[in-house]
């Protein structure tokens, strides 16, 4: 897949990984209520991994706060790991603990992939025709989540699409299930076709092991750029990089000023 230069990210830079982390939560919170306010409903994506842990207990620390409309979120999850909802390794329970179960949002309005079936394939098709029968979609175009977070491994990894899978390129699935070579485990993830369908993409990114995923990223070498799944990120429609300074250190941007 080409990359789409003109889809590069509005970057925001913080001095530290915590900071970072309150930026994300108030573009967050943001995103949602501006979604509510104009189609009276927030679909999310989240995501899993170590950097938006703590993004999510920020969220719950202010979860009661009503500064969020969470009686209006619906939450789905863009990718997951093939363990049952209750190991500790799945996205879902690191989800649950840390912030769903600190917000006021019903369990009939949390959607988790049911990763940990015989027949993963079938149960990727399943939560595809779940979204597509809940997540409004334009004419011919691919259901449109209104907010989809983000983190990126350092091998420029995002959801579970990792260097040099096919699921790279699948234009068809919005949903598939594959095996990750580098882990020797099955995923389940969203694919770049309902990626780059949302109306916000939020990508997080800390510490100073990404800081050369994020220099190729954000650089100017086309085929280094290519090589990282991260650069096939290109929404419709906002898109905003959130860094902290160790993951920065090797561009020339610099943490915001106060």
């Amino acid at each position: 897949m080409p990359i789409d230069n003109t889809s590069r990210p509005k970057v925001l830079v913080e001095n530290t990984a915590v900071e970072a982390m309150a930026l994300a939560a108030e573009l967050f919170k943001s995103a949602v209520c501006q979604a509510v306010s104009d189609r009276h409903v927030c679909n999310i994506a989240l995501a899993g991994g170590t950097t938006p842990h703590a993004l999510y207990h920020q969220l719950a620390e202010t979860g009661a706060s009503g500064d969020m409309p969470w009686a209006d979120v619906e939450i789905y999850f863009g990718d997951e790991r093939d363990v049952p909802h209750d190991n500790v390794e799945s996205n879902y329970h690191m989800v649950q603990t840390t912030m769903l179960d600190h917000v006021p949002v019903t369990p009939d309005r949390i959607h988790p992939m049911p990763a940990d079936v015989g027949d993963l394939d079938a149960a990727a098709a399943q939560y595809e025709s779940i979204i597509r029968r809940n997540i409004p979609a334009e004419p011919g175009s691919p259901p449109r989540f209104d907010v989809i977070l983000l983190g990126m491994g350092a091998d420029g990894h995002a959801a579970s699409l990792f260097p040099g899978m096919d699921a790279l390129d699948e234009t068809n699935k919005l949903v598939t299930a594959c095996f990750v070579p580098v882990l020797g485990r099955y995923r389940m993830t969203f694919t770049f076709p309902l990626i780059n369908a949302a109306h916000t993409v939020l990508l997080l990114v800390t510490g100073a092991d990404k800081a050369e995923a994020v220099a190729t990223l954000l650089g100017d070498d086309t085929a280094g750029r290519g090589r990282l799944p991260a650069a096939r990120i290109c929404p419709r429609g906002s898109y905003v990089m959130v860094l902290d300074a160790p993951a920065a250190r090797l561009t020339s941007l610099k943490a915001q000023l106060k």
